[in-house]
């Protein structure tokens, strides 16, 4: 039991990373643009951008299913699918807030070739400040030559 529940919490977690590319491609740079565009032009100068309301849309469903599981009577799936939600949106904040944005001043010299690979990733995304011709919209992975490229430096 112990393991099918690792099993789906770690499931989860690797399957959202799809979730959020997908989320960010057709629905932050397609119909909820509006709330996703200051991300990209920097015209809201706060701590706080109208791109964080996208918090919300994995919050809730991760908080929901975790609640919801940890209240049925006997095991349920649920909550560790909920658990890996969260999971993935702990991952989110610490990546791309904390290390990439520098939301808050943690991680500064973190020189590792896969931080620095999606670090130039995230940035190659940001060079675009239209929601059109958009590229590289994971969050953990980015395309291979982001990789090839940070892993030959180090060598």
């Amino acid at each position: 039991m112990v393991a099918l529940s690792i099993g789906i919490v770690l499931g989860t977690f690797l399957a959202m990373e799809w979730v959020a590319w997908a989320t960010h491609k057709y629905v932050m740079h397609g119909f909820l643009w509006y709330f996703h565009r200051d991300h990209h032009v920097r015209e809201n100068k706060g701590f706080f951008e109208k791109n964080d309301f996208f918090f919300l849309i994995f919050a809730i469903p991760g908080s929901a299913l975790s609640i919801w599981g940890k209240l049925q009577a006997e095991w349920n799936v649920a909550f560790w699918i909920g658990l890996g939600i969260t999971m993935y949106g702990l991952a989110y904040f610490l990546v791309h807030d904390v290390f990439i944005h520098q939301r808050f001043r943690w991680f500064k010299k973190a020189n590792h070739p896969y931080f620095k690979a999606i670090k130039t990733a995230h940035h190659a995304h940001h060079k675009h400040i239209t929601k059109e011709h958009g590229e590289c919209f994971g969050m953990l992975w980015a395309p291979r030559i982001f990789f090839r490229e940070a892993f030959a430096k180090k060598a």
